[in-house]
């Protein structure tokens, strides 16, 4: 049997996640309700993602679910426990999914390096232009216009004069 995910969404009361897939061997469209249990507020997101995709009874359904739309879906149902609006706990989703370029990194721990490391090579993967891509154009050379009179490097002057 094989199973396609056309949408995927959660169910605040009750708790359940719920998938709409197609069933290609009957070429049928149906519903299954997943029931989310022993999850509350104080829940870690990304390994209740995990145990959902990796349980047996659901396994061949997820194929076709990211871990991280699942992820996702958990911290919603997580900020309406905690009390927030879906509209406030889209907002955090979103902040600690996006990267701020003028965050030190060297100052993470380990976990939320990973974090920040595995978002932006899922950035990277969907912007990425490949060779079977219509718009893929090899050896692309660009001229960056000059808006300001460059600075000359005072370190690369005093190696000159030293040699």
């Amino acid at each position: 049997m094989t199973f396609s995910a056309q949408k995927c969404g959660i169910c605040f009361q009750p708790p359940s996640i719920i998938l709409i897939y197609r069933d290609n061997s009957r070429d049928k469209t149906r519903q299954r309700i997943m029931p989310v249990r022993n999850f509350s507020k104080f829940s870690d997101c990304s390994r209740a993602a995990e145990q959902l995709k990796n349980n047996p009874r659901h396994k061949a359904y997820l194929e076709g679910v990211s871990l991280r739309q699942l992820q996702k879906l958990y911290s919603l149902l997580r900020g309406h426990l905690e009390g927030q609006s879906l509209a406030e706990s889209l907002e955090k989703f979103q902040q600690e999914e996006t990267i701020d370029p003028e965050e030190d990194m060297n100052k993470l721990d380990d976990k939320e390096l990973a974090k920040r490391k595995s978002i932006m090579d899922e950035l990277f993967e969907k912007n990425r232009k490949k060779k079977d891509d219509p718009d893929f154009v090899y050896n692309v050379e660009v001229e960056f216009p000059l808006d300001e009179q460059l600075e000359s490097c005072t370190w690369d002057m005093e190696s000159d004069e030293e040699i």
